[in-house]
């Protein structure tokens, strides 16, 4: 989607260490008009009969936001994965174990059962795809349940981190709005 890779050119901020910060639209603030934009091209890819999404599932924090907005033409909830424990999960849940490059630690992703049921058929929205753990974890969650897993709608994938290839290989349809081959401070972003 080119109107996604024009902003993350006007807007992203690469440092090194492989990060690319977005937080002027896409995670601390979020540009609303432009993620409703996305929602749109989400729903014009996943969308329809076809596809009969009932749900879109994320993980906390930084998707809920985009993913809420999102499910907007849907017109179906969004579930997230807490990443901990909390006095308002009850009952049983599906876990999956995810690692976070980012924070260098695992987590234990988790979803009460009541949310998630085998007639469920899921869109995961995520705002980064690079090694694919946390959608992994989503998928194996899932599984579990029982759902179908209809596919990933992603705002930036890092291809050249493998994370795609391997969801894609596992039989999961992932569209992504800004493809990104390769970038650094000093040569900036070269999308795919």
């Amino acid at each position: 989607m080119k109107l996604m890779e024009d902003r993350i050119r006007k807007d992203g901020i690469i440092e090194n260490g492989d990060v690319l910060k977005v937080g002027s639209f896409l995670n601390q603030q979020i540009d609303v008009d432009f993620i409703r934009t996305c929602g749109q091209e989400f729903y014009r890819l996943f969308g329809g009969e076809q596809s009969g999404v009932t749900k879109i599932l994320t993980v906390e924090a930084s998707g809920i936001g985009l993913a809420c907005l999102c499910a907007i033409p849907f017109g179906v909830p969004v579930v997230f994965a807490k990443k901990s424990k909390s006095n308002n999960i009850s009952g049983e849940v599906y876990t999956a174990p995810v690692y976070s490059f980012t924070h260098g630690t695992t987590y234990t992703v988790m979803i009460p059962k009541s949310l998630l049921s085998p007639g469920d058929r899921v869109l995961f929205i995520d705002d980064f795809l690079a090694r694919g753990a946390a959608l992994e974890g989503l998928a194996d969650i899932c599984h579990a349940a029982g759902a179908t897993v209809v596919g990933a709608g992603i705002f930036v994938e890092k291809t050249y981190q493998g994370g795609g290839e391997a969801l894609r290989k596992r039989g999961i349809r992932v569209e992504s709005l800004a493809r990104i081959r390769s970038m650094s401070p000093e040569e900036g972003v070269q999308f795919c």
